[in-house]
């Protein structure tokens, strides 16, 4: 009311609560501090992660042979790498038509075998496919050196019997790297074909069976053109993969067999190469490409 004032003393019998105001500033001062780092935590994250990158692609065009050194900008190292007049860039040349041949085959294997089971999982129903599941996603979560060195000595099982059976001597090659590349990464092809099924409504395929429409029929008129950004996608991710490994094709490669990655490390054993920078240059921007195309056609294949 107006020409009254209110009074700040407490009521009779009314007693106030006893602040410790040293400890709400200290409260304060630790939610501001964990503000900060949650907002930091994210950039020191990515730093990690990119900063040995960073530092790879601008020393591919450093023009000097040391690494500790920067001698200016320059692109011979790439320009070497083309150049197919000396002994380096054969043999490199080499290295990329056998990881480019192993990565198409086995890509066209993971993808046939992979929507095939991605499939018979999500629209079938059998015995033990509980426990195919949990198969599957065996090679996505146990360590990539212990499937190299299973698959070594499930190889080298094979070959002995086949030697006690027929007395023919059989060897590593790129036989059993393409086996090998298609064991690790037929599950990443299951799970992204059978996400692309998830979404797909199956009231589709019933209204072409209702018509008239053969399982075969089915599959190809409307299952596969609606699932088919899941298939490019995980055919591609399986073709990155298999560009990218070195654990599974080391164990597992024979006399002429050197992939890519495999060459990219003998060359690090013996010195650092400028051209090293280069090529994993080279290598990282194709894998970024392909990640990049994988998303997109995921992300086409959600709006539809």
């Amino acid at each position: 009311m107006t020409g009254q004032t209110l009074s700040t003393r407490p009521a009779a019998g009314v007693q106030l609560a006893d602040f410790d105001y040293d400890k709400i500033r200290r409260d304060k001062l630790v939610r501001t501090l964990g503000k900060i780092g949650l907002y930091f935590n994210p950039v020191f994250a990515y730093f990690f992660l990119w900063a040995p990158i960073v530092v790879l692609v601008v020393f591919s065009f450093n023009d000097s042979t040391s690494v500790s050194t920067w001698g200016g900008l320059t692109t011979n190292w790439y320009a070497r790498i083309f150049n197919g007049d000396n002994r380096f860039t054969q043999e490199m040349v080499n290295a990329l038509r056998n990881t480019l041949f192993i990565a198409f085959v086995s890509m066209i294997i993971t993808t046939i075998i992979g929507t095939m089971v991605a499939i018979a999982l999500q629209r079938g129903s059998f015995p033990g496919k509980k426990l195919l599941d949990g198969v599957l996603y065996l090679p996505v979560v146990i360590p990539e050196i212990t499937q190299a060195v299973s698959l070594a000595v499930f190889f080298k099982f094979l070959f002995d019997l086949w030697e006690n059976l027929t007395g023919r001597v059989t060897t590593y090659g790129f036989g059993t790297i393409i086996i090998g590349h298609v064991a690790f990464s037929i599950s990443f092809v299951v799970i992204v074909v059978r996400a692309r099924l998830a979404d797909m409504n199956p009231r589709f395929e019933e209204a072409a069976r209702d018509l008239g429409a053969n399982e075969w029929l089915v599959f190809w008129r409307v299952t596969f053109p609606l699932i088919l950004p899941g298939v490019v996608a995980g055919a591609l991710l399986a073709f990155t993969l298999s560009l990218d490994d070195y654990l599974v094709t080391f164990f597992n490669n024979g006399v002429g067999t050197n992939t890519l990655p495999i060459f990219v490390y003998g060359l690090l054993r013996q010195r650092v190469s400028p051209e090293i920078n280069a090529i994993s240059t080279l290598m990282l921007l194709a894998s970024m490409v392909l990640v990049g195309f994988v998303q997109l056609l995921q992300n086409r294949g959600s709006n539809r």
